[in-house]
């Protein structure tokens, strides 16, 4: 079997790792726009913070060797032939493949005029991420924009706080991450990025990155044009898959898929970022960037690869800021027929349900039990003999909360 993977991110290296696993003799050659070793993207902040290379580089600098893998760092591709099997380089040469699987990836971006000048930049890659710290430690940038109040754009600005950087959000909408959490939530964490030294606009719709030939400014919604030394644009993801104009791959915003993870072409699978998969609590097909989905979804390829005929149950919504010093965690739905809640200080804990099972909740400050709410959340257990502990920093202290038989339905309270 010769296997070909685009991508050397969490997803394309788990592929490789458990086809090599399944078949010892395959041949499984990797191609990577990085010059770098397979890494792990959400380490990004915590490697430049901290100088630990052990998380970003999650499988070893020397993964490639170790699994034998024809590993081919800085190499594009620009184009793919699902009927002739193979891809075409930068370079102009063509590999072959018996089976392909795209696992590209993304990068931020946002959906206004300018987003593309030179100067606007991401934080989705090792090259770019590098970049920004090197300007940053230089002393090149005091002041930074971030167009974007959700999760990224929150975890990077943290990230350039942290570095020194006067670090500035802009957000269309007056709160905090407005996909994933309430007011109430968002308030709390707003609180917690000032004291880290964040400015937040929120509120204030940036309408176009200005500049002639480069960025030099943001224009808002009002007239205002702001300007700073460093630009990043964070209001979403777009997938890497510019290859494929023409290959006939359905696509939408990301790369469609069956069950099986398997492309619109027979022999061509894709995994991680660039995948618009179904959300396993709501039935919605979007993209779900976030490290998780994109393992469990090499292994649904490689186990299909492997010929062990596997279907995917389906991507999950959750976010976490608690490695930058944010305690907060949001998963699921923001909101439900039922609702448990407590709150101390900046203690918030916020579970959402729907005939007694859990479809979301919002953890600030104390994010205790949050493993347990998300398994209990993701197996759609019935949780009403729990009764209001399920607010309780103290719920799921132990495994035995999992173990517990169900009883049937017991007088469910809802909180007020």
């Amino acid at each position: 079997m010769n296997v070909v993977i685009v991508g050397a991110g969490p997803a394309g290296i788990t592929v490789a790792e458990l086809v090599r696993r399944g078949a010892p003799t395959a041949s499984i050659t990797v191609l990577s726009t990085e010059p770098f070793p397979p890494y792990s993207p959400p380490a990004l902040a915590d490697h430049f913070l901290t100088g630990r290379e052990e998380p970003l580089f999650w499988k070893g600098r020397d993964v490639a060797a170790r699994l034998a893998l024809d590993f081919r760092p800085s190499t594009t591709v620009v184009s793919l032939d699902p009927a002739g099997h193979r891809v075409t380089l930068g370079d102009g040469s063509a590999l072959p493949f018996d089976q392909l699987v795209i696992a590209s990836g993304s990068r931020l971006h946002a959906p206004i005029p300018g987003w593309a000048l030179p100067g606007v930049l991401d934080f989705k890659s090792l090259t770019a991420a590098e970049a920004i710290v090197r300007r940053v430690r230089s002393g090149e940038v005091r002041r930074a924009l971030i167009v974007g109040a959700g999760f990224i754009g929150m975890e990077i600005a943290l990230l350039l706080a942290d570095l020194g950087v006067h670090a500035t959000i802009i957000g269309r909408r007056p709160w905090l991450m407005p996909r994933m959490l309430d007011t109430e939530s968002a308030g709390i964490a707003a609180r917690i990025m000032q004291s880290r030294g964040v400015e937040l606009r929120l509120g204030e719709e940036a309408t176009a990155f200005l500049g002639d030939g480069a960025v030099e400014g943001v224009a808002l919604a009002g007239g205002e044009v702001v300007t700073a030394d460093l630009y990043v644009a964070a209001t979403g993801v777009q997938p890497h898959m510019e290859f494929l104009a023409g290959s006939g791959i359905d696509t939408h915003w990301g790369i469609r898929v069956d069950a099986t993870l398997r492309t619109s072409a027979p022999d061509v699978w894709a995994a991680g970022d660039v995948v618009e998969s179904r959300d396993r609590l709501t039935g919605e097909s979007y993209v779900h960037a976030i490290f998780p989905n994109a393992v469990e979804q090499a292994r649904v390829v490689a186990d299909n690869l492997l010929g062990r005929a596997t279907r995917y149950e389906g991507a999950e919504s959750m976010n976490s800021l608690k490695h930058l010093g944010l305690p907060l965690v949001a998963a699921g739905a923001p909101e439900g027929p039922d609702e448990l809640r407590t709150r101390d200080g900046d203690n918030l804990r916020r579970v959402f349900l729907s005939e007694g099972r859990i479809v979301g909740f919002r953890l600030v400050g104390d994010i205790r039990g949050a493993g347990v709410l998300h398994q209990l959340m993701l197996r759609r257990e019935d949780v009403r003999r729990f009764h209001r502990r399920l607010a309780s920093p103290a719920f799921g202290a132990g495994t035995v909360v999992l173990m517990a038989p169900s009883p049937g339905p017991v007088g469910w309270v809802t909180a007020a």
